[in-house]
């Protein structure tokens, strides 16, 4: 198979996997950590009205989704890669990066998670999947 298009399949793969990690433990953590009495986590209006009532506990699994999201997409990306799976986990790592800030302007929470999942959900997890996949050595 041709490299780039390898490549290309290797940072698709890892973001749609990536993504089924994220979605999965978004999902778990709901049931696990359930949002406060009256909050309904799919009306954003009803997020930003009651966003005080949240409390550190709540936002354990949104961070845990978002940083093992990139982790698994960027160890994908780089098993599947035919050359450059440093490169491609950062992609991978940067696409949720931009995900994750385009979400910090749209779902509110408080700045002290929206600055630890900016800095430590993403890109240092992408480049933790990378060096997990044994490529970095």
């Amino acid at each position: 198979m041709n490299i780039i298009v390898r490549n290309v399949l290797a940072v698709v793969a890892g973001l749609v996997i990536g993504s089924i990690a994220n979605i999965a433990l978004v999902m778990l953590g709901g049931s696990i950590v359930p949002p406060p009495a009256g909050v309904n986590p799919a009306d954003m209006d009803s997020m930003r009205e009651l966003i005080h009532l949240f409390e550190p506990k709540h936002f354990l699994f949104p961070f845990l989704a978002h940083a093992v999201g990139a982790l698994v997409g960027g160890l994908v990306a780089s098993l599947v890669a035919g050359s450059r799976s440093l490169l491609l986990a950062v992609v991978v790592g940067g696409f949720f990066l931009l995900g994750g800030i385009i979400a910090s302007f749209m779902i509110p929470a408080p700045v002290w998670f929206i600055a630890a999942d900016i800095l430590l959900a993403y890109i240092p997890m992408a480049l933790l999947g990378w060096k997990i996949s044994g490529k970095g050595q």
